[in-house]
């Protein structure tokens, strides 16, 4: 099978669609699947010399084809690029090497145009959920948007033959908003490789923390979207009932600044890369996660494979791996002083959180990606045998 994959983001960007897409494309590939790639042109490192534009973008490895289109930066997040329209291109492409399913992993310019082409050339489309824009537009000051912004979203994404939502919440909440042909896909976890076993006492060390002193952690942006006014208070109030508890914060984004006055005694790592990361989570005790704007969360697959307690509130990924105080915490997402209390509680009694810890990995372990491929796979089967039905129909 051939299938196109069209994304905004790809390996190296540090991101959850990024994360899932490569993870896939790994499955994909050892399973016989051809692969085509659609983004936008990644940033040039530092010094790297302009592209030759009388030559073709390096293809990245594993692609049989790749386009990239014209990026744009979004105001604000230089570090993030949308792709702009390239309806003739990407008809050009298919037409060369036709693919039997396209996967839309964005729902911008790109992911319109890329949806234009394909409803022309009669081929299947299925689409991911991977960002929430009506909640982004709350985070972001312009809430009379997100009605506008759900509309063109319902429209976008009922014109596929699927939408993969992570989570069975997602579905139902986008099912009452008259989205249409849901399916649930959840994420993966690498347990051999998030796993405590990578728990590094010298790391410890460096951060001022015995066997016996506790490390809360933190992996996420730092930005508005992440509830960071939540994430600031809960630890300064857990540092509060236990002094000696140690803070470490792992990414980097607008807020930081003003996260790292409020919180001096904290160690910011900023972007670290994965090796480091796996690290960071192991030698930790505690992971703390106050955001809403998740459609699924990453970092709380990794943080319970690693062995930690997770305090999250009951949404995303948490309400789909968490039950309340078996494999951590998780707290109804309109009671942020519930959500702070938790983890004041919680740091405070070391057999607890162990306990939480012991069996937030035994639940992830659960998430393997192979297992995730199927149902991404089975989505595209369907989409295709679908309007393979639909194409015998009306020739008859």
């Amino acid at each position: 099978m051939r299938i196109c994959l069209v994304s905004e983001t790809w390996s190296p960007d540090i991101n959850g669609v990024a994360h899932t897409l490569g993870h896939l494309a790994v499955e994909l590939r050892a399973r016989g699947c051809r692969l085509q790639l659609i983004r936008p042109q990644p940033a040039r490192s530092p010094g790297e010399s302009p592209p030759d534009t009388a030559t073709r973008p390096t293809r990245t490895a594993g692609m049989e084809a790749e386009l990239q289109v014209r990026p744009v930066a979004v105001p604000g997040y230089r570090e993030v690029r949308i792709g702009m329209p390239a309806t003739r291109r990407i008809t050009r492409l298919w037409r060369e090497q036709r693919p039997d399913v396209i996967y839309l992993a964005t729902q911008g310019p790109l992911g319109w145009s890329a949806l234009r082409a394909a409803r022309r050339m009669a081929i299947p489309v299925v689409t991911g959920w991977h960002t929430n824009f009506d909640h982004y537009c709350r985070d972001y000051g312009v809430a009379w948007l997100a009605p506008f912004v759900t509309r063109r979203l319902r429209t976008f994404h009922n014109r596929g033959a699927a939408t993969l939502v992570p989570t069975h919440q997602q579905a139902t909440e986008l099912g009452a908003k008259g989205f249409e042909n849901l399916r649930v896909m959840a994420r993966g976890i690498e347990g051999e490789r998030y796993s405590p076993a990578f728990r590094d006492t010298a790391l410890r060390r460096q951060w001022g923390a015995d066997e016996h002193r506790p490390v809360a952690l933190y992996v996420g942006r730092l930005a508005a979207e992440k509830n960071l006014t939540l994430l600031r208070d809960t630890l300064l109030a857990m540092q509060a009932a236990r002094p000696d508890l140690v803070l470490v914060v792992v990414g980097d984004g607008p807020g930081r600044r003003a996260l790292q006055q409020a919180l001096p005694s904290a160690h910011f790592t900023g972007f670290i890369d994965r090796q480091d990361l796996i690290r960071h989570y192991a030698s930790a005790d505690l992971f703390i996660f106050p955001s809403l704007s998740e459609t699924w969360g990453n970092v709380v697959l990794e943080a319970m494979a690693s062995g930690l307690a997770v305090v999250a509130f009951r949404h995303a990924a948490g309400a789909e791996l968490i039950d309340h105080d078996s494999h951590g915490l998780c707290l109804p997402v309109d009671d942020p002083d519930g959500f702070r209390d938790a983890a004041v509680t919680l740091c405070q009694q070391p057999a607890r959180y162990a306990r939480l810890g012991r069996a937030a990995r035994q639940r992830a372990l659960h998430y393997t990606w192979p297992a995730i491929t199927d149902d991404f796979v089975s989505a595209l089967v369907h989409a295709r045998e679908n309007a393979n039905e639909t194409a015998r129909t009306c020739r008859i």
